[in-house]
């Protein structure tokens, strides 16, 4: 019987660590989207730039939370021997992997934002800042009940902040960080004349729809292997994604005029949007939830560019800052039984959760870009962003002139 328990105790050992590790494979593979997603809406001459950001930025990412941001969220470090490290089938390190792809989308959240201006050792400075200690810090409030908050909330308003796959945690969080960057930066040299919005097209939208198609795939492991476990797996959580995926698809396509850069970004808008609730809402609430951020995107990133003059590249402030706000909120709305969800949360601590996440960006990206700009300076000179980013720092463009 003892044999048969431990044969057992190993089966759900192995098979939890095989289910986490495909999740956090796939959403590795999403920076790959977010690198095309930034290539193609770039100017040609900012390409290997984006390219090149996304990658350091995930080794950066990779150093700074291995040493300092997993600590700092979970308490949990592995300066330890391997043998120790190995033990469940190392499900441990697995956990640290997956967790890890979620603290690296944070910079290349803020890279497309701050695409086409930004100096390359300053921004991979913010990285390890960011990712060693501001994302860390809000994580482990959420996610691992760090300093009493989510007790507090509990107790205050019956349930807890709510946030299952982080609309708030990483995707709130990388959109208001880039926010801060972004105003620090200034808009590139010629894009607002004379108080008007000069358009500077995509240079390739097959790549950009690209990237989209690649984050759209992998956010099914972000969402769904969320659960950390194969016991905790739901379908709901699936399905959920998808009907948002669909409902920001149908928004942005309608609001957005069949405009190609707004139609492949308004899955993503839902996708953000569904993340907190969506192993908690009704598919029909999920939809609705999508719908809004597709919609919410669309008029936002025009308001930003247009009126507010925000030179947000790709848009990341209302895409990820915004529908992540709107996606923690929607979890307290549609998460209600009376809505169809499963219930056992609140509006007042999505609210409450939501706009803490938004002060600790806020004033995180403020501090981290607000020093690097003091210290080391933020922008490229005038002359390297006329050549462009990919001449000036990499010294080679991303088409041979033969």
């Amino acid at each position: 019987m003892e044999n048969l328990q431990s044969a057992v105790n190993t089966l759900v050992h192995g098979t939890n660590t095989l289910f986490l590790l495909c999740g956090a494979v796939m959403v590795l593979a999403m920076h790959a989207g977010f690198a095309f997603l930034e290539v193609g809406t770039v100017r040609q001459k900012n390409q290997v730039n984006a390219l090149s950001k996304i990658l350091s930025d995930f080794a950066v990412s990779t150093l700074a939370y291995f040493f300092i941001g997993y600590w700092l969220a979970y308490g949990v470090d592995f300066l330890k021997p391997a043998s120790e490290l190995a033990t469940d089938h190392g499900y441990a390190l697995v956990k640290f992997f997956f967790l890890l792809t979620f603290a690296a989308a944070i910079p290349a959240i803020i890279s497309g934002g701050i695409a086409e201006r930004a100096r390359f050792v300053p921004q991979l400075c913010a990285t390890a800042l960011i990712v060693a200690f501001v994302y860390p810090f809000f994580e482990g409030l959420v996610w691992n009940g760090n300093g009493g908050a989510q007790a507090w909330l509990a107790a205050r308003f019956g349930a807890p902040f709510h946030d299952f796959a982080g609309s708030v945690v990483v995707h709130a969080m990388g959109g208001w960080l880039a926010l801060a960057a972004v105003l620090l930066l200034g808009p590139r040299h010629g894009r607002f004349r004379e108080g008007r919005l000069v358009a500077f097209a995509p240079s390739n939208i097959p790549f950009l729809a690209l990237g989209s198609w690649i984050l759209i795939v992998g956010w099914f492991g972000f969402n769904v292997m969320s659960a950390q476990s194969l016991d905790n797996a739901s379908g709901l959580v699936a399905v959920n994604s998808l009907m948002a995926m669909v409902g920001g698809t149908v928004a942005a396509l309608l609001v957005g005029r069949n405009d190609p850069g707004f139609l492949h970004n308004g899955p993503l808008a839902g996708l953000v949007a569904v993340c907190a609730g969506s192993d908690l809402m009704h598919p029909v609430g999920a939809l609705a939830t999508g719908a809004v951020a597709g919609a919410l995107f669309v008029w936002c990133f025009t308001l930003a560019q247009s009126k507010w003059k925000l030179d947000d590249v790709l848009g990341v402030w209302p895409l990820h800052g915004l529908c992540g706000v709107w996606g923690g909120v929607a979890c307290g709305v549609f998460g209600q039984t009376g809505l169809g969800g499963i219930g056992g949360v609140s509006l007042a601590s999505q609210v409450v959760g939501s706009v803490a996440g938004v002060l600790v960006a806020l004033l995180g990206g403020f501090g981290v870009y607000g020093l690097l700009k003091l210290a080391l300076g933020l922008r490229l000179s005038q002359e390297q962003e006329y050549y462009g980013a990919d001449l000036s720092l990499h010294k080679i463009g991303a088409v041979n002139p033969d």
